[in-house]
């Protein structure tokens, strides 16, 4: 039977999503060109082999229009046989791309495939694909929820209401992912995955010098008196500390089956053993993680206390606290080199960005399961298990 490993993991360094930010002078065509370009070189393939590229954009206007996808293909200098598309899956884009990937050499439409993804919040905003006065959601939506959805920030609040997660909890939890993530670097632990691109070698936004007295004395990112109105319960207590900061990177992994790879001599990495993706509550919107995890652990046959290393994807402290009160996972084993609060969430690059650090950090601590979920806007989730090979 075929199976789906991951034999090469990479990403950019991560730079603010600003006008200043290191990378805004990068088109994001060219941030994923550059991990693509490192993909094949630091794996040694001949790209000519690759069936697919599967990549994860979300605010697909602008520059990152036209299936970004295929332009960062011809820009990395594969050749145009070489096929590529774009997917949206909100934040878990990419991986939704991994999920793709997998699924093909598992079913033998692959036998090589990259999936990967890129966001450039500093050339692309968050939300530019949405003109001024545009709808979105359309009628049938508006009468299935009369009150109105949502923006993320409210349901980040509105899940720490829920439950009961302060804002001290909500802060020391962003400043042990500074800590980590700054620890990680000076360890060399990221020198493995990241890529360095003119002279960015490092994640921009680890703030190593982080304290929970720092954090309190921000204010509250997203109070609204129409939304204070509507939901008295919350408190306010989301602020720009807590939550991920808005980024721009890249990132790709190659995929094939352990037949292929013996073949070609490439080293797998982890296998590709359980996927689940699962909708939820479009108010509270980031909470699917917590079915998705019981879902795809369901489908692996495993449960927690099997599981050595997890990813859950900081958009939010809330998001990862109130994971680990549904699920009782050990916060010890949850994103141990930082997570997004740190290191950065450049939308539509996050999901290869995760499995590449869970893929290295599996191997550096000689963990056999590992577990990498996401939150992802309009209430979805993908969750997929990884065992070492």
């Amino acid at each position: 039977m075929r199976d789906a490993v991951i034999v090469e993991a990479v990403r950019t360094p991560i730079g603010k999503g600003k006008p200043n930010g290191a990378l805004a002078h990068v088109h994001p065509v060219e941030l994923l060109a550059h991990t693509l370009r490192t993909l094949v070189e630091r794996s040694g393939i001949d790209p000519a082999l690759i069936d697919d590229v599967i990549g994860g954009t979300v605010d697909q206007v602008g520059e990152q229009a036209m299936n970004t996808t295929r332009y960062a293909v011809l820009s990395a200098g594969f050749p145009e046989s070489v096929p590529a598309t774009t997917v949206d899956r909100q934040c878990g884009s990419s991986q939704q791309a991994v999920h793709f990937a997998a699924q093909g050499v598992l079913s033998g439409a692959y036998d090589l495939v990259v999936a990967c993804g890129v966001e450039s919040m500093s050339r692309v905003p968050m939300w530019s694909n949405v003109p001024a006065g545009a709808d979105p959601f359309g009628p049938g939506v508006a009468e299935r929820y009369p009150e109105g959805l949502v923006p993320q920030g409210i349901s980040a609040e509105l899940i720490a209401a829920k439950w009961s997660i302060g804002r001290e909890q909500m802060d020391a939890f962003a400043v042990s992912s500074h800590r980590k993530a700054a620890e990680a670097w000076d360890s060399g632990l990221f020198d493995a995955e990241v890529a360095p691109l003119e002279g960015v070698a490092r994640d921009e936004c680890v703030r190593p010098g982080s304290t929970t007295e720092i954090l309190a004395g921000l204010k509250p990112a997203y109070h609204d008196p129409v939304f204070a109105e509507r939901f008295p319960q919350i408190e306010w207590n989301v602020t720009a500390g807590n939550a991920s900061p808005i980024n721009d990177g890249a990132s790709a992994v190659l995929i094939t089956s352990s037949e292929t790879a013996a073949r070609l001599g490439l080293r797998p990495l982890a296998r590709l053993h359980s996927f689940a993706v699962t909708g939820s509550d479009p108010l509270l919107m980031l909470t699917g993680v917590i079915p998705a995890t019981e879902k795809v652990l369901r489908r692996a046959s495993l449960t927690l206390d099997d599981v050595d290393l997890f990813e859950v994807n900081e958009a939010f402290s809330s998001v990862v606290l109130a994971w680990r009160q549904e699920t009782g996972a050990d916060l010890a084993r949850v994103n141990v080199h930082g997570g997004a609060i740190a290191l950065g969430h450049p939308l539509g690059a996050s999901g290869t960005r995760l499995t590449t650090t869970l893929v290295h950090a599996m191997r550096e601590r000689n963990a056999r399961y590992a577990l990498q979920t996401m939150c992802e806007a309009g209430g979805l989730a993908n969750a997929m298990v990884l065992e070492r090979v």
